[in-house]
């Protein structure tokens, strides 16, 4: 999910007021781009799917933390292959809409789901960068313990060294001001809470016009070139 711009403290329910309209003004920035947000929310998926079968991880749960009005659920669901999809988030508004777009999903205010070390993965897209710094670690302590010992958390985040991605955050009303996260800082802050960095990927580097070349994409993954990146990591285990 992404928000409203800067949350004060660990997580608040500032997203409420974009509840109604979060996917317009989303695509007011995605526009420039010439896809939607379901291209990016699948192409993250898919991904992520990769990487799993790579890691010989079948995610049974899955955990969506900040999962906003539940757009991710389906793509967790259907291409992961997960067989029961849980979304947290801080704005009661949002989690309103989520159960009413996806009702066979379980969406919950986080304070109401307690940390229980029963997830496979953990996937996370475009909300920290909505933390205040000195609260992202209260939030990762939160997804570590949410992992049993083994499992994987994925962690997206925008580039803050794509130009692209400046422009299109400065368009959608809800990101002009938030605190963006370099991939340097995010492997720091996982390796702080404890968890094993995997890798880090790049996506999304070519627009629409230019779609004949998104095959050349996973070769490039590892250049800080994409409009969003994949930090890989897992709980260690017990």
């Amino acid at each position: 999910m992404t928000g409203p711009s800067r949350i004060a403290g660990p997580d608040t329910g500032g997203f409420d007021a974009f509840a109604d309209r979060y996917s317009e003004a989303l695509q007011q920035g995605l526009s420039v781009s010439g896809e939607s947000g379901g291209y990016f929310a699948r192409g993250r998926v898919e991904w992520l799917a990769s990487g799993l079968v790579d890691l010989g991880v079948q995610p049974h749960r899955v955990l969506d933390y900040g999962c906003g009005t539940g757009t991710a659920a389906p793509f967790l669901r259907d291409i992961l292959g997960a067989g029961s999809v849980v979304g947290v988030d801080v704005s009661e508004r949002s989690i309103d809409h989520a159960r009413r777009r996806e009702g066979w999903a379980d969406f919950r205010l986080r304070d109401e789901l307690p940390a229980g070390g029963s997830f496979d993965v953990v996937y996370c897209n475009g909300v920290f960068h909505h933390i205040d710094p000195t609260h992202r670690p209260d939030s990762l302590r939160y997804i570590h313990d949410s992992l049993r010992p083994g499992g994987v958390f994925a962690l997206w985040e925008n580039n803050p060294w794509n130009p692209g991605t400046r422009l299109v955050m400065r368009r959608i009303p809800f990101d002009r001001d938030a605190i963006t996260i370099a991939a340097p800082g995010a492997r720091r802050l996982l390796a702080a809470a404890g968890f094993e960095v995997l890798s880090v990927d790049f996506l999304f580097i070519f627009p629409r016009v230019l779609a004949a070349l998104r095959p050349l994409e996973r070769r490039l993954a590892r250049l800080p070139f994409g409009a969003q990146y994949q930090v890989l990591a897992r709980r260690r285990a017990a």
